[in-house]
């Protein structure tokens, strides 16, 4: 995969349900080159967490996040993420295939909310220091049927 530009709370859900959809068939081991991305949203990283998680069920899967500038590999490193991928600096010898989010669903305001929710969640259980930062965050998504959007 290749994101370009922001990776966001918007197009979380995208790569949630891409990873998903290459899961279903077969496919353990995933490339995420973020050369051209400008910054990552904590939903966005909470994200990547949840699918770090979900590889590592299967006993080979796993994610690989490689060219990211020294900002996001400041964030991700100072939210505990590093141990959770590898972060590469140089990208793998197959060029990874940009992510569009033609051909999947535009994720509707209860998804995006359960999408930031599991994000956040996955953060603080990727390093438990992260419930100071997002604590706030994961009550107000908890809370039953409270409008507006996220």
């Amino acid at each position: 995969m290749k994101l370009e530009g922001r990776g966001t709370f918007e197009n979380s859900p995208c790569v949630k349900e891409f990873v998903q959809r290459m899961m279903l068939g077969g496919h353990e081991a995933f490339v995420l080159d973020l050369e051209k991305c400008e910054m990552m949203d904590s939903t966005f990283m909470g994200t990547l967490a949840s699918v770090a998680f979900r590889l590592r069920e299967k006993s080979c899967g796993q994610l690989r996040v490689v060219r990211a500038n020294e900002r996001n590999t400041s964030l991700l490193e100072s939210l505990g993420l590093d141990h959770l991928f590898e972060l590469q600096p140089d990208p793998l010898p197959d060029a990874p295939e940009v992510l569009r989010k033609a051909g999947l669903p535009e994720a509707g305001p209860d998804e995006r909310r359960e999408s930031i929710l599991v994000a956040h969640e996955a953060l603080v259980e990727a390093d438990p220091r992260n419930a100071v930062r997002f604590q706030d965050v994961i009550d107000y998504l908890r809370q039953d049927g409270s409008g507006g959007n996220c």
